[in-house]
């Protein structure tokens, strides 16, 4: 059996074969700026107890996980994108994959113990937080890693030369959808000791929706399909919350259920926990249009949110003419071109004013809590989302 110091030995080298070209952003909770977000979770997770980077920490550094580690050493030196998730696991303080369990452990502590019910002792709470939901907070980030890790498989059509000899991509497929199914199995298994059927519900149907996300994502994100269909911004906001936004939400509503909270206290909770996703998705498609220049290589989606704010405002006429005069001799966009005609209309913001829409949203929904450390933490995590 590899030992855990080994696991962690291996993340590390992980982290230096992997190149930066074709970097993905593996957390939706990573694009504020560092210095005032980092303070902003260094100050929560005091709130709560404990560093959340080491909520899932069980789990990671099982024998399991570490012999699938050890077989996944073969990719360090190809553009694998499994390599990148695995660095998020060392450098978490950069890229705050743990977001969504701190959420769930501040949102359980702003709501204090249920006076109402009988069931539950305070004096079984620690920090202000019951053992049940800080259980779901780390079920919650479980999840969340098993879907990044099921993101980073490679399209092989898109394979070239540069990413790595073929047979490791295809290898490094295979460990993406095995350890993947690791830690979902692990989740779910912590899910059923919950011993609560609303909770195994709730969770089971955001599971559900992110399988319905990534597959939205996946089918409007192809070439051939995604660049010219009528898609409205009511359309992209149901795919990001499902996406993006459902997991956290029903993860927050749970907590509440954990802790007897009643129906309008749940609700509140899954309020803040929507608007937040979606206000943050909204922040990380907003950065290639506020963060670059005139003449910068920039990337982006096509069906991020500036972009469909833009094909609604242009037309699908005009949007078409865009797209074709932005194309390359190889039928490959130019996206610095069409970044331009962007920026040129109102896409952005637009998309801005949604972001503080939903950023207020969330906002809204955590004043009915008591105040408290816990709820003035989440009020600037709603605050962080908003700024650019």
């Amino acid at each position: 059996m590899i030992n855990r110091q080994s696991m962690t030995v291996f993340f590390r080298l992980a982290c230096n074969g992997l190149s930066q070209h074709g970097k993905r952003n593996i957390s939706l909770f990573s694009n504020t700026s560092p210095s005032n977000w980092n303070k902003v979770v260094s100050d929560a997770e005091k709130i709560v107890g404990y560093p959340t980077s080491f909520m899932s920490l069980r789990c990671l550094l099982s024998d399991e996980l570490s012999n699938v580690a050890m077989h996944v050493r073969k990719l360090v030196g190809t553009k694998h994108p499994l390599l990148n998730t695995a660095r998020g696991f060392v450098y978490d303080s950069r890229n705050n994959l743990q977001m969504r369990g701190l959420v769930v452990l501040l949102l359980s502590k702003a709501a204090g113990p249920c006076h109402q019910s009988s069931d539950l002792l305070a004096q079984d709470m620690v920090s202000g937080i019951y053992p049940s939901q800080r259980n779901l907070a780390e079920i919650t980030e479980l999840i969340h890693t098993a879907f990044l890790v099921h993101r980073g498989i490679v399209d092989l059509k898109e394979w070239t030369n540069s990413d790595g000899p073929l047979k490791d991509m295809q290898f490094g497929n295979k460990m993406a959808v095995l350890s993947g199914d690791f830690l979902l199995a692990n989740a779910c298994t912590g899910l059923a000791q919950l011993n609560n059927t609303k909770v195994v519900e709730l969770i089971s149907s955001a599971i559900g929706d992110l399988v319905q996300g990534i597959y939205y994502e996946n089918s409007n994100g192809l070439e051939e399909n995604g660049l010219t269909d009528d898609i409205t911004m009511a359309t992209w906001e149901e795919h990001a919350f499902l996406s993006h936004g459902a997991l956290l939400a029903k993860s927050c509503q749970a907590a509440m259920e954990l802790a007897k909270h009643n129906k309008e206290a749940q609700g509140l909770a899954f309020k803040y926990g929507k608007h937040l996703s979606l206000g943050h998705k909204l922040n990380s498609d907003l950065l290639p249009f506020l963060k670059s220049s005139a003449g910068d290589p920039v990337a982006f989606s096509l069906t991020s949110a500036p972009v469909m704010f833009h094909r609604q405002i242009v037309g699908q006429e005009e949007w078409r003419n865009q797209l074709h005069q932005a194309r390359t001799i190889g039928r490959r966009v130019d996206y610095t071109k069409l970044w331009a005609a962007i920026k040129s209309e109102k896409g952005v913001s637009s998309a801005e004013d949604l972001c503080h829409y939903h950023g207020n949203k969330a906002m809204e929904a955590i004043q009915a809590f008591p105040s408290s450390e816990a709820r003035s933490a989440l009020e600037k995590i709603a605050c962080a989302v908003t700024k650019f």
